[in-house]
């Protein structure tokens, strides 16, 4: 069989890895978006470096828009087979898909408005919410733990990987005239106690594994002491300097995570009395989504909610939908706690939060997930004073400080620790990818200290004959 790599090689975003058995069937591993800044991501989107139409079937390892954003235009290409998943990451796709479909139509008619302006050629959206809907009907979900057969070649399970609701390590037995080959592709790796989802478990061991390394050189805060520094960072915010707190936040996931703590503070009776908004419809969906599958949630959380039915909703929390609320809360000078997309701070609402207090010294910048190189959350969280939103300068006056307990991704501990299920010496390969390229090479240094021996970091469209 040949694995190429057709996105996320030394990146984090774009993940696709396409699996070619010995009969010429074709699996591909994810299908997502580029979310990178740079003004490569529309061709890297537009153009998936294969043919959608020969391909047999997708496994989908979670609902992330980088793991799972480009699958419309893989049908609206050609594609017409099934793209297999956990039933959480079905009714995730099912809203955050049909949001990223709306906001590539959005974009394209502010570009063309531009290129009209500028002579030249009108641009299509990469899809529409229509791709959308015959997309969804594609999708076949598969419970953890239950062996599927595609076809004569190839089978697989899914593991529970942490992360986010419903993500899976996708477990691959692949065989092949007289031989078995086993492949793990990790997807996201959760962390061992995450707020609200069951812990990554232990996986088969594996001939080969394909590795996320976003974390592959860091270690994370103690996440014990997360929630006084939360707290304090709201009472300095808001009570004491009386100025706005914004938290970018992915709406699947992390804006969970930290309403859920503000819940736990409110039902402590700990929490200031300030009005918190979670600023995204789409976080909105998803947390009803979340709701749905308390299965995926942890024993801590499930205790809790013997005590409050509803982790997530409490005096003062108030959801926002309509956009006409949103700049209300801009037009306000009442202190208050913003949670809003997105987590990158590339797009959404939350751009609109900075845009309007991004000046103001009283108010602070929470960043609480990863911010990729050269997006604006990167720049302001090093420190930059002068940044562009929306192609006007602002000074950034406002204070900005990180809390990195919160990640969703394991550090590289937590994976190496995620990877000790395995016999390293069974073990032929691991391929390092979801990551920037130096902290995959970091990453190898401590596998290899930890007894995995061969690591390879592929380019894009590497390919190996396994």
């Amino acid at each position: 069989m040949i694995l190429s790599f057709k996105g996320a090689a030394k990146t984090v975003t774009g993940s696709k890895h396409l699996i070619t058995t010995q009969k010429g069937k074709k699996i591909l591993l994810d299908c997502g978006l580029y979310q990178n800044s740079g003004r490569d991501n529309e061709d890297k989107n537009r153009n998936l470096g294969f043919n959608p139409a020969e391909l047999d079937a997708v496994i989908l390892s979670h609902a992330h828009i980088d793991h799972s954003g480009n699958l419309p235009l893989l049908i609206k290409q050609g594609f017409t087979g099934r793209i297999y998943c956990t039933p959480a990451t079905k009714d995730l796709c099912d809203v955050m898909l049909m949001d990223s479909a709306h906001i590539h139509e959005s974009d394209i008619v502010f570009l063309n408005k531009r290129r009209a302006r500028e002579g030249k050629s009108l641009l299509k959206p990469l899809y529409t919410s229509k791709d959308v809907s015959r997309c969804l009907k594609h999708f076949y979900p598969i419970p953890y733990h239950n062996e599927f057969v595609i076809n004569d070649e190839v089978s697989f399970v899914f593991s529970n990987a942490g992360h986010i609701l419903g993500a899976a390590v996708i477990n691959l037995t692949i065989k092949e005239e007289n031989k078995t080959i086993r492949l793990t592709f990790t997807g996201d790796i959760g962390r061992p106690h995450d707020l609200i989802i069951k812990a990554p478990e232990k996986f088969p061991q594996a001939d080969y594994i394909i590795c996320e390394s976003t974390y592959g050189n860091r270690l994370h805060e103690d996440s014990s002491m997360a929630t006084d520094r939360l707290l304090n960072i709201v009472r300095e915010t808001c009570i004491e300097n009386k100025g706005k707190l914004l938290i970018p936040a992915f709406s699947l996931g992390r804006t969970q995570e930290i309403v859920y703590t503000l819940d736990r503070l409110k039902t402590m009776e700990l929490l200031p009395p300030v009005k918190v908004y979670v600023d995204s419809p789409l976080s909105i969906d998803a947390t009803e989504i979340m709701r749905n599958h308390s299965d995926c949630f942890n024993s801590d959380i499930q205790d809790y909610m013997k005590v409050d039915p509803d982790p997530f909703g409490f005096k003062n929390l108030i959801y926002v939908q309509d956009v006409e609320e949103s700049k209300k809360i801009n037009a306000s000078d009442e202190p208050c706690i913003i949670i809003a997309a997105s987590g990158m701070m590339e797009a959404g609402r939350i751009k609109h939060h900075l845009h309007h207090n991004i000046g103001k010294e009283n108010c602070t910048l929470l960043v609480v997930g990863f911010v990729p190189p050269n997006s604006l959350g990167h720049r302001l969280l090093r420190g930059d004073k002068q940044v562009k939103i929306f192609g006007e300068e602002h000074s950034v006056k406002m204070r900005v400080t990180a809390l990195n307990s919160y990640s969703a991704h394991a550090d590289y501990k937590e994976i190496i620790n995620f990877l000790s299920c395995q016999n390293p010496q069974e073990v032929k390969k691991i391929f390092l990818v979801h990551g920037n390229e130096d902290v995959m090479f970091d990453f190898k240094i401590k596998l290899m200290e930890a007894g995995f021996n061969h690591i390879e970091i592929p380019d894009l469209n590497d390919y190996y004959d396994l």
